[in-house]
């Protein structure tokens, strides 16, 4: 029998996660939550949507488990309260992991965690509560993810590596091996990181500037 599930939230991210835990998880969905001054629709993927100030009354944290569906705003401090906030509640924190992922640390993965598809979990890694781990992502040997961070597709994080919390890292981005990524780091698209990373750090990769030839003077494409 299937543990039901309330979701936090009423957007792309919360339709997502609504569709990943209906089609393989132990879980069934059964409403959405937003806090009361974003409660504008009654409805949300033909479940009913009400307010997270009112949730315990309907749906008790006895009886149902919760998953915070929020994206990376604020560097994820949206994410981290909503989180803090759900547990202060008594729910229990469900974590959406794909069977088409690699998983090969023994379940060392936290609580409302979403890991994706084609991940690739190593030994001996890691991964903090409230973690996002977009598709094909590789994470390497006796790695650490901190809590509350987002990662996005792509990524490699190679062995040894310490990513503390809420960081950020984006699409393509490169990690080597034994350096360690401090607290609330943003690593932007396609960037290569090589050493150790302080707190709060900003890394953005280099943009691909526009030929000042056109497109339409190639002769073949």
């Amino acid at each position: 029998m299937k543990t039901p599930l309330i979701i936090f939230g009423a957007a792309e991210q919360a339709q997502l996660a609504h569709f990943f835990f209906s089609k393989d998880s132990c879980y069934e969905v059964v409403a959405f939550a937003v806090d009361k001054a974003f409660l504008d629709k009654n409805e949300f993927c033909g479940l009913p949507v009400v307010a997270f100030e009112e949730v315990v009354a309907t749906y008790p944290p006895n009886k149902y488990a919760f998953f915070v569906a929020l994206g990376y705003s604020k560097l994820n401090e949206l994410r981290k309260e909503k989180y803090h906030s759900v547990k202060a509640l008594g729910y229990n924190l469900a974590s959406y992991i794909s069977p088409r992922a690699t998983i090969l640390n023994d379940g060392l993965i936290g609580e409302n965690c979403f890991i994706l598809e084609d991940n690739t979990i190593q030994p001996f890694v890691t991964i903090g509560n409230n973690v996002t781990l977009w598709s094909g992502n590789h994470i390497g040997h006796h790695s650490k993810i901190g809590d509350h961070c987002f990662v996005t597709s792509h990524v490699v994080v190679s062995g040894g590596v310490e990513v503390g919390q809420a960081c950020f890292i984006g699409v393509n981005a490169t990690i080597r091996d034994h350096i360690k990524i401090g607290e609330r780091c943003l690593i932007g698209a396609g960037a290569l990181i090589l050493g150790d990373a302080e707190p709060e750090g900003l890394y953005v990769g280099a943009t691909t500037e526009r030929s000042k030839v056109p497109s339409t003077r190639l002769k073949r494409i």
